[in-house]
């Protein structure tokens, strides 16, 4: 194996983890696919204790910054649609700290949606004051964020 082999490989690593196992590569809708990729990892964290998921989340966003920086010099583009491990991280986000039921998934799901795809400020605000990877996971992140808020809400007056 020589060295542009091994770059090869790892381009196409670096790939396959921010498409979220080439989730990101539907045609149709890669976001919302994305989100559902992030299902399992919810589960994961929600396994762990509160110490572990704290450190589980901080260190997913930081990851995904950085992976994201290099799949979008991979790729030549910015914030390309396919890379969708932002969505992943920024669901992870919202679901932190909140019980996990089918109910709460599904509102979680569709209120992170609604977030990540309307970008209301502040959210549009970090996908553009952030340039790579940071400006392409922040404002999911912050999605995530305002998803957790307006879930905890929902579930204190339930």
């Amino acid at each position: 194996m020589n060295l542009t082999d091994n770059k090869n490989l790892k381009e196409k690593i670096i790939i396959f983890i921010t498409t979220g196992g080439f989730v990101g590569k539907i045609p149709f809708a890669p976001g919302t696919f994305g989100t559902l990729a992030g299902i399992p990892f919810v589960f994961f964290l929600n396994w762990l204790n509160a110490d572990y998921k704290v450190f589980g989340v901080i260190f997913l966003i930081i990851f995904s910054i950085w992976i994201c920086d290099k799949a979008e010099k991979i790729l030549k583009q910015k914030d390309p649609g396919c890379i969708v491990i932002d969505e992943i991280a920024g669901f992870v986000v919202a679901m932190a700290g909140i019980p996990i039921t089918f109910l709460n998934l599904i509102l979680g799901f569709f209120i992170f949606r609604f977030f990540d795809i309307l970008k209301p400020p502040p959210i549009r605000n970090f996908e553009k004051k952030f340039n790579n990877g940071a400006g392409v996971v922040l404002d999911d992140i912050v999605a995530g964020l305002f998803t957790f808020v307006v879930l905890k809400i929902i579930l204190m007056v339930l």
